[in-house]
C-alpha cells in the first residue's frame, strides 16, 4: 500500500485523492491539502518509487494506477482525485480502467499524450550530489543550483531527500530506467463520462489546444480552465487561485 498522508476526517463529501508528479511526494502538498481538508477528508499519497512508498522495478502508469485504486477501495468509498503531471497521468488512466473507483476528476497541467522532452538531467543531477558533504538541506540545493538553471527545482528536489541518512527518497535507478514509460501514455480501450477539469498554468505548454481532440476522445464530459501567469507547477506558483479553482470544481 503507497504511504498516505490524511488531513482531515470523514465527511458527507467525497474524499479527495491527491497525486503528486515526478520526483515529488504527498508532502509537497500538505499546505494546499490542509487547507482543502476544511470541507472534505483530503488523502495525499507517495507514489511508488517516491518518498515512503515501496520501491518497484516497474513505473508504469497501468502499476501507479493498481497502487492507487488499493488505496481508494480501502477507504472503501469512491474518491474525487487530483493528479499532476505524472500523477495525472496516472489519475487517467485509474478513471479509465476503474471508473466506479473515480467521482470527479482533475488532472492539472499534463495531457493524455507522449512527450517527447526528458527528465533524466534531473535525475543525473540528483545523483552528482555529494551527499557525505551535506549536513542540511540548503548544502543540497547549492550543489543542484551549479546544476539546474530554474531556482525553484532544487528546493522541490530536496524535499525528498533525507538528510540524516544521505540518501534521496526517490528511487533513481528505476526511474531513469522508466522514463520512456513516464513521458508516453498507454493505450486504453473505453471513455470516462463523469466530469473532468483539465486545470492548466497559461504560461505553461503541457497543454495545448491540439491536446483537446484527443482528452476529448477519452473524457468526453471534460472542462478546461488555465491559471494566468503559472507554469506547470502551478500549484507552487499560484497556490491561492489554484486551490480556489480546485474549490469550485469539487463543490459543483
Amino acid at each position: 500500500m503507497l504511504n498516505q498522508i490524511a488531513h482531515g476526517t470523514p465527511t458527507a463529501n467525497p474524499a479527495l485523492l491527491i497525486v503528486h508528479g515526478l520526483y515529488g511526494s504527498g508532502r509537497n502538498w500538505g499546505v494546499i491539502a490542509k487547507r482543502l481538508s476544511d470541507e472534505r477528508q483530503v488523502i495525499a499519497v507517495d507514489q511508488r518509487n517516491h518518498g515512503y512508498s515501496p520501491c518497484y522495478d516497474s513505473h508504469s502508469y497501468e502499476d501507479m494506477a493498481e497502487d492507487l485504486a488499493a488505496v481508494i477501495r480501502a477507504h472503501g468509498a469512491p474518491m474525487d482525485v487530483l493528479g499532476h503531471s505524472m500523477g495525472g497521468k496516472a489519475a487517467m488512466v485509474l478513471a479509465l480502467k476503474y471508473p466506479d473507483l473515480v467521482n470527479r476528476l482533475i488532472v492539472a497541467d499534463i495531457a493524455p499524450v507522449s512527450y517527447g522532452h526528458s527528465q533524466i538531467e534531473y535525475i543525473k543531477a540528483m545523483k552528482a550530489i555529494d551527499l557525505n558533504a551535506i549536513t542540511k538541506r540548503s548544502d543540497a540545493e547549492a550543489q543542484l543550483r551549479s546544476m539546474i538553471d530554474d531556482p525553484i527545482l532544487p528546493v522541490f528536489f530536496t524535499q525528498s531527500l533525507d538528510v540524516s541518512a544521505k540518501k534521496w527518497r526517490l528511487n533513481l535507478d528505476v526511474l531513469a530506467q522508466e522514463m520512456p514509460k513516464i513521458l508516453s501514455f498507454p493505450q486504453i480501450s473505453g471513455k470516462f463520462a463523469k466530469p473532468v477539469l483539465f486545470l492548466t498554468g497559461g504560461a505553461s505548454h503541457y497543454v495545448t489546444p491540439g491536446h483537446r481532440d484527443t482528452i476529448k476522445a477519452l473524457f468526453p464530459n471534460t472542462k478546461f480552465a488555465k491559471i494566468p501567469g503559472a507554469g506547470h507547477w502551478l500549484h507552487a506558483d499560484k497556490p491561492r487561485e489554484f486551490e480556489a479553482a480546485v474549490r469550485t470544481w469539487l463543490n459543483m
